[in-house]
């Protein structure tokens, strides 16, 4: 019990390191919670600092959702324990506790700690994200598509039941951060990928 309780907050305070402000203050950047989108995901970091910047940013979102996962199973932490240790890696990266609770839209963070927990399930996200994108050319539908098909791939592959329920709750959180997407979508103002538009 110990264990699993100093993983999640493992989780929880890497996640809560906001790649996308620490690049953009090392770069001489905008704060990204006060300019753009004022969104500090990666989609804003490459708006107001290009390619290098949103990549950097990007494998750090990533990241910081995987290591917490991986460095848990490496100790043996059970099948409990890592699903919540992503899931507080995940909720870190939405409510930063070193950045006033204030923080992305997750998408990154929730593939990092589902590539932890279970790579099938992470590639299939991912591969539908990339048809998508292709095919709509619109970053939040296709990361919406590829949430809301995550428990399925999970439950495909066989996951453990708390491993889904742990997505579950992701998805409904990424669901609800991308609310204003949702509404953009609905009325037909969200932006292509490559325009200048909102933060994903």
């Amino acid at each position: 019990m110990f264990v699993t309780f100093l993983f999640v907050v493992i989780g929880y305070l890497a996640g809560s390191i906001s790649t996308a402000i620490l690049v953009c203050r090392a770069m001489g950047l905008p704060d990204p919670r006060s300019e753009g989108s004022r969104n500090p995901g990666a989609t804003n970091v490459l708006r107001l600092g290009g390619k290098k910047a949103a990549a950097v940013t990007l494998a750090g979102d990533l990241l910081k959702g995987l290591l917490p996962v991986l460095l848990a199973h490496l100790v043996g932490v059970d099948a409990t324990g890592l699903a919540l240790t992503a899931l507080a890696a995940f909720l870190g990266h939405l409510y930063p506790v070193f950045f006033g609770f204030v923080g992305g839209k997750g998408v990154a963070t929730a593939f990092g700690a589902i590539l932890g927990l279970s790579w099938p399930v992470a590639l299939a996200a991912l591969a539908t994200w990339l048809f998508m994108a292709f095919v709509v050319r619109i970053s939040s539908l296709s990361a919406l598509t590829a949430a809301a098909l995550t428990p399925l791939f999970g439950w495909w592959f066989g996951l453990p039941g708390v491993y889904l329920a742990v997505i579950a709750i992701m998805v409904g959180l990424l669901v609800w951060r991308h609310r204003s997407n949702i509404r953009k979508l609905l009325s037909g103002a969200e932006d292509k990928i490559g325009a200048d538009r909102p933060d994903q």
